[in-house]
């Protein structure tokens, strides 16, 4: 175990008052001076936060690395200590398993089983090192797939944590990967041949299942200490006091997981394994035989059909976007790339979007080089011969097994295929010609295998053959869920809410999901309403379901079908059902034979300079006036013009902002019920769907203390959540930790045209600022910007003089962000509404399913509708003085949004509402070269920054 995290671990152990009065300041001139390590060290001192002193403790290694003994001497002589917690470490999703307290500390800050040896015995904690060793032989094994996903896929099942694997998916594996790669059939047999049945730990995941702590406490222990089925469930039954009723969520979850199959079952039968994941997946296929065998793969998993998918589908060009979207529910694109010990080049690179940053991936470029290196490239289709790549290329070689097991994507095709100008000149020179077939060339071979040059939709290698520019300013952006760090049964999610007092606060939550059907080990949220394909149903044939608390989606319920057959005829071309194209400004998409566009203002370079005279860039070419109405949407339209424009009536707006109207004002809610305030901007028809900007409370209900969703109050007191706000008869002023800026009012405009009494208050209602003050005009919605009531608006300063900024439709100032413009289906909407009790569909609702999507803690999402009806998403830097980078990050994510979009990606369209989405536009900041550090530059902001951002992401809601 290193000295710099044996202090680390004793370091985090004391509070930040106890640190600033033992750590000895004069230890950090051991460092150089205008360093990282120099800041980060001297920044120790001054943090009175204790949450943020122990993010940047868990960093300083990054900073101060070990072989800077003089400095982590110095600070050991105040402050002895002991050890550390590493991405990489296999244990990590073991810790849990841990049946000792002091056990489980000790796993999660390890970084090796060595490290937990002393305080974990391995007799009384099996558990433990059953699951450590599983997950060692599986990163292990697995890595010798290669390339082949599916036969990757097939392997991890097998050592999963929260399963045990089947006759049928041993069976499998061996069929499917023995031609791939022996070295893993013989690895896996090794670990199979003595795989225990299954043990009760297996099912500990069913314990978060149970309604009270006492019970989920005591399910634990319970699963921990007895081992026959019998004995566990008597003692459920004592320490829960409660029966096994098929429909408690525990015990649903328990039984199901305790009779689930063994080595020693025979076969199970193959039907009902569905993967609804991927079964969206198929409606995406261009040719009838490849959409049959992704609908029997999606729906017998295990199928020996993933061979002949692999030959006819995997690399014909046609099937990109179905490929494509098979690779975004295997291994989704996430920002970032660190710790990779083979493929170095590749680290380093926090604003770039990877499939597979992690170790078995940079394993099996490794293993790769090696199978390569006996002259062959093997294909499920073709053999490849090759000179001796040890000594033709070999840098490039590298590059090659690194990108394609690494998996850079990009923001149009998000696919993982090296550029053809690449494949053949490394052919031309690399290939054994004496040895190709007839007919083979560099050229065809590369035709099939890379048959596209556009840099926005191939992987250029030259971008690896050196490492990253950015080297030590990596840390202005971080990447807490990659890799993951949290359990198979869980998602990992960026923690903006902080932590109970006494918990440690990390930057990621690890919550409990469902699996998007039986096979899938895509997993959505619990409670969130997911939209999955009926199981050999017709195309553009849905149901419904909710992920509930057993872990499964349940509670489904048919929607109407939608018509897929169905073509849009625009002028002379005929449009497929779900493709989206532009009409002039218009952007449009074709939903089973309708054209739904967009509500832009047009000018166009031919328009007449009468038209250009007369344009306001406002709806209706109204007139450029801010005399807000309140619509019964919940929208605030800067006039009567502009509304009707939308489609209003008279008798459905009335004049003033929707703020600044009291909806408890005449007491809406029947007696014995409190009515509080709860607006919103609703995206479903008012008239059948009633937007209500209320809430009505019984007077006598509970609380969860422990939910932790904080809100601050209008006397600046802060609470855990707002049931317990109410309970306590309390007013909200905004969602989030109670910030001194926001104890006065201090009036803002909201890029929604709003006025809100604080920042904190608009950002609570997920709307970013325009400018201070109150609202007084409203700007262009079109491209064009002529002359408006903006000009007399004083718009804040850029955070950086690099940044070439955006200005959201209907705002006047510009800002720096990432801006998506989505075109959504109404009918959509409104079937949603009806399958939910009736309940309106909300902009709210929208940005909540987004947030999740945004990977990096220093961007956050802000939206709203604008007035020519899109929805309108930000993506923006959360800190005050953003760093070039972190913008670009923003800018990054908010292309990746937009791509699953435009790409109708399950990970995200599957979710309601977000899958009544049609087509989106983005728009980013973009940067002058000049704004990016050069290599080995360090950021004036890194340390600052890096608080700062703590400080902003877990302390908004």
């Amino acid at each position: 175990m290193s000295v710099c995290w044996q202090i680390i671990f004793f370091l985090l152990a004391f509070s930040a008052h106890d640190f600033v009065h033992a750590q000895d300041s004069s230890c950090c001139h051991h460092a150089a001076e205008f360093s990282p390590c120099r800041e980060a060290c001297n920044q120790l001192p001054t943090i009175k936060s204790e949450s943020r002193l122990k993010h940047l403790l868990q960093r300083l290694p990054s900073y101060c690395p070990e072989s800077m003994s003089e400095l982590w001497i110095c600070i050991n002589s105040t402050l002895p200590g002991a050890s550390r917690k590493s991405d990489s470490w296999v244990g990590l999703g073991c810790c849990e398993l841990a049946i000792s307290v002091d056990c489980r500390r000790e796993c999660k800050l390890a970084s090796s089983k060595n490290d937990i040896t002393k305080v974990c015995k391995k007799d009384s904690e099996k558990p433990l090192y059953s699951c450590i060793s599983k997950n060692e032989m599986g990163s292990g094994c697995c890595s010798y797939a290669g390339r082949h996903t599916n036969c990757r896929e097939y392997c991890q099942a097998i050592f999963r944590t929260d399963s045990s694997p089947s006759v049928s998916q041993i069976k499998t594996l061996k069929e499917y990967c023995q031609s791939i790669s022996p070295q893993l059939i013989s690895c896996v047999g090794n670990y199979t041949k003595s795989y225990p049945i299954k043990s009760p730990v297996d099912s500990l995941f069913c314990c978060d299942r149970a309604e009270d702590a006492h019970c989920q406490s005591a399910c634990r222990r319970i699963l921990r200490t007895l081992t026959t089925e019998q004995e566990i469930i008597d003692a459920l039954i004592s320490e829960c006091d409660r029966q096994p009723l098929p429909q408690d969520p525990l015990w649903q979850c328990f039984l199901g997981s305790a009779h689930s199959p063994r080595i020693s079952d025979p076969d199970p039968p193959s039907t009902g394994r569905t993967d609804c994941a991927k079964l969206h997946c198929c409606s995406k296929a261009n040719t009838s035989l490849c959409r049959e065998m992704c609908q029997e793969i999606s729906t017998n998993w295990g199928s020996q059909t993933w061979q002949e998918f692999d030959q006819l589908c995997e690399y014909n060009p046609v099937e990109a976007d179905l490929v494509t979207c098979l690779a975004d529910v295997r291994e989704p694109c996430q920002l970032g790339c660190k710790d990779l010990t083979y493929c170095t080049n590749f680290n380093n690179r926090p604003t770039e979007l990877f499939r597979s940053c992690n170790t078995q991936s940079d394993q099996g470029a490794m293993n790769d080089i090696k199978l390569w290196s006996n002259g062959t490239i093997r294909m499920p289709f073709m053999n490849i011969p090759v000179l001796d790549i040890r000594k033709c290329r070999p840098e490039m070689w590298k590059a090659v097994a690194c990108a394609l097991q690494i998996k850079p994507c990009y923001s149009k095709s998000r696919g993982s295929i090296i550029c053809r100008s690449d494949c053949v000149d490394i052919l031309t020179q690399c290939g054994d010609r004496r040895r190709f077939q007839e007919g083979q060339t560099p050229e065809r071979i590369c035709d099939l295998l890379s048959p596209t040059d556009d840099p926005e939709r191939c992987i250029p290698l030259e971008r690896y053959l050196r490492p990253s520019l950015l080297g030590g300013v990596m840390e202005e952006v971080i990447h807490p869920c990659n890799p993951n760090p949290c359990l198979s049964n869980q998602l990992c999610e960026v923690n903006r809410k902080g932590c109970q007092p006494g918990q440690d606060c990390l930057p990621y939550l690890c919550v409990p999901g469902c699996k998007l059907c039986e096979a899938s080990e895509f997993l959505v949220h619990t409670e969130a309403r997911i939209q999955v394909p009926t199981r050999g149903g017709q195309p553009g044939c849905h149901e419904l379901c909710v992920c509930g608390q057993s872990g499964r989606l349940e509670s489904c319920s048919e929607m109407p079908c939608v018509d897929t057959s169905k073509t849009c005829t625009v002028g002379a071309q005929r449009r497929n059902h779900g493709t989206s194209f532009m009409m002039g400004c218009q952007l449009c998409s074709c939903f089973s034979g309708d054209v739904l566009c967009s509500k832009r203002q047009c000018l166009t370079a031919d328009s007449l300079e009468e038209e250009h005279r007369r344009f306001t860039g406002l709806p209706c070419g109204c007139a450029d006036q801010f005399v807000p109405v309140c619509a019964q949407n919940g929208r605030t339209y800067p006039s009567a013009c502009v509304a009707r424009c939308m489609g209003l009536h008279d008798n459905q707006f009335g004049f003033g902002s929707c703020r600044d109207r009291d909806p408890c004002s005449r007491n809406p809610c029947p007696k014995g019920q409190r009515c509080v305030p709860n607006r919103r901007v609703c995206l479903t028809s008012f008239a059948e769907y009633p937007c209500k900007q209320y809430d009505c409370l019984s007077n006598s209900f509970t609380c969860d203390k422990s939910q932790l969703d904080p809100v601050c109050d209008t006397a600046g007191v802060e609470h855990a959540n707002l049931c317990l706000l109410y309970q306590r008869g309390k007013t909200p002023a905004y969602m989030g930790h109670c910030q001194e800026a926001c104890g006065t009012p201090w009036p803002v405009c909201g890029q929604n045209g709003e006025t809100y009494n604080t920042v904190c208050e608009a950002y609570s209602d997920r709307v970013a600022v325009d400018y201070h003050g109150r609202c007084q005009a409203v700007g262009a919605v079109s491209e064009y910007t002529p002359d408006s009531g903006c000009n007399a608006v004083h718009c804040p300063p850029l955070p950086s003089k690099d940044c070439n900024p955006i200005t959201p439709p209907g705002a006047c100032c510009p800002l720096c962000a990432g801006m998506l413009r989505i075109l959504w289906n109404a009918g959509q909407m409104n079937i949603f509404a009806k399958l939910n009790h009736n309940l309106p569909v909300t902009i709210h609702d929208i940005l909540r399913i987004l947030r999740l999507h945004v990977s990096v803690p220093q961007c956050d999402v802000f939206g709203y509708l604008s007035i020519d009806s899109e929805i309108v998403v930000l993506v923006v830097p959360v800190d005050q003085q953003p760093t070039p980078l972190q913008i670009e990050a923003c800018s990054k994510e908010a292309e990746k949004i937009d791509s699953l979009i435009n790409y109708g990606s399950p990970t995200l369209m599957s979710h309601v509402p977000a899958s009544a989405f049609l087509a989106s536009e983005v728009n980013v900041s973009t940067l002058s070269s000049s704004g990016l550090p050069a290599r080995g530059a360090v950021s004036h902001h890194l340390v600052l920054g890096l608080l700062l951002t703590v400080i902003l992401t877990l302390g908004t809601a």
